[in-house]
């Protein structure tokens, strides 16, 4: 098997040769996940089973994750370690994530303060940091892509889901409008050439969301709800900001920095007070983050969030390019 720091090799043997799989952890719309045990060491692994049949037509955008996936190696990122390949179906053998959902860790938790969504967030920029000093760009940084690496109170958090990551290359901006509805930045919407900085914005929505427990952008009509995301509309409404310091408002809002000429980088970010000194409170914010998780966040909806297909869809048909909030 693959030692953490080495890339992950191609093997056309069957994996159940080599592994067990156990139980089935999640279903997407083209793979299923599997628990598996390796019949020698005993490790456990999380089994990403593609089959050949879905995948004609999509072998450019599977190659591209896979791509991405073989260059990564950061604590804060699901790494590759193996891959399968066969004529039935395609396994990507990967490190098992075992702590959780992000927002289900919050709610669960007894007390919640800044400091704790600061340590979060710190770990994501380190993490995006990285990505883009090798000129990889996520474009689907939410929460239902952050887990927990164990179910230890201590857990690091880990970025997943590489299927929409695009290497930037010098001198040409990404054009594709993709993403999920609430999360993109403005310059996607706008159908503008965008480049890394759609991240940071995504981050700023995460953190937002981590202070408060409800989006800054919500409308249940598409078309409404890209225009105020176009506009950098945000409020800190009260009651639920009144215990949040000015220097976290101040860190979101340089995230959700409508312009990206002017958006922090993750380096930027990663030195501002928020994060990098004391500026964070220590004030127990659980109560009303948890309650608003559960409200605006409940599994049944955001389980079945709009797909990323869908939603780049509706953002092409809307053609909402710049003729509003430039």
């Amino acid at each position: 098997m693959s030692s953490p720091g080495s890339k992950a090799s191609t093997k056309r043997v069957d994996i159940r040769t080599e592994y067990t799989l156990k139980t089935v952890l999640g279903t997407g719309a083209f793979s299923k996940v599997w628990l598996a045990e390796h019949r020698k060491n005993g490790s456990m692994v999380a089994v990403k089973c593609i089959p050949r049949k879905v995948l004609r037509g999509k072998e450019d955008s599977i190659n591209n994750e896979i791509s991405v996936l073989k260059s990564l190696h950061h604590p804060n990122i699901v790494q590759l370690l193996e891959i399968y390949d066969n004529p039935s179906h395609l396994y990507l053998v990967m490190q098992l994530v075992s702590g959780g959902e992000l927002f289900d860790r919050i709610v669960e938790k007894g007390s919640y303060t800044e400091k704790d969504a600061s340590h979060l967030i710190a770990q994501i920029l380190d993490a995006v940091a990285y990505l883009h000093t090798k000129d990889i760009v996520h474009r689907d940084l939410k929460p239902e892509n952050l887990l927990y690496h164990t179910t230890a109170d201590d857990s690091k958090i880990m970025i997943s889901d590489f299927g929409l990551s695009k290497v930037e290359v010098e001198g040409q901006m990404l054009k594709t409008a993709c993403g999920t509805p609430g999360y993109v930045a403005p310059e996607v919407l706008k159908q503008k050439p965008y480049g890394k900085e759609v991240d940071v914005w995504s981050i700023g929505v995460i953190a937002y969301i981590l202070l408060c427990g409800y989006p800054p952008f919500y409308d249940e009509n598409d078309q409404k709800l890209f225009e105020q995301i176009m506009k950098a509309e945000f409020e800190f409404d009260s009651p639920y900001w009144d215990d949040i310091s000015q220097s976290a408002k101040s860190f979101i809002s340089r995230l959700m920095e409508k312009q990206p000429s002017k958006r922090y980088t993750c380096d930027e970010a990663l030195k501002d007070p928020w994060i990098a000194g004391d500026a964070a409170s220590s004030k127990n914010i659980h109560d009303h983050v948890s309650k608003n998780i559960q409200k605006n966040f409940a599994r049944s909806k955001w389980k079945q969030a709009i797909n990323v297909i869908n939603a780049t869809n509706k953002i092409q048909r809307l053609n909402l390019a710049s003729q509003k909030a430039t």
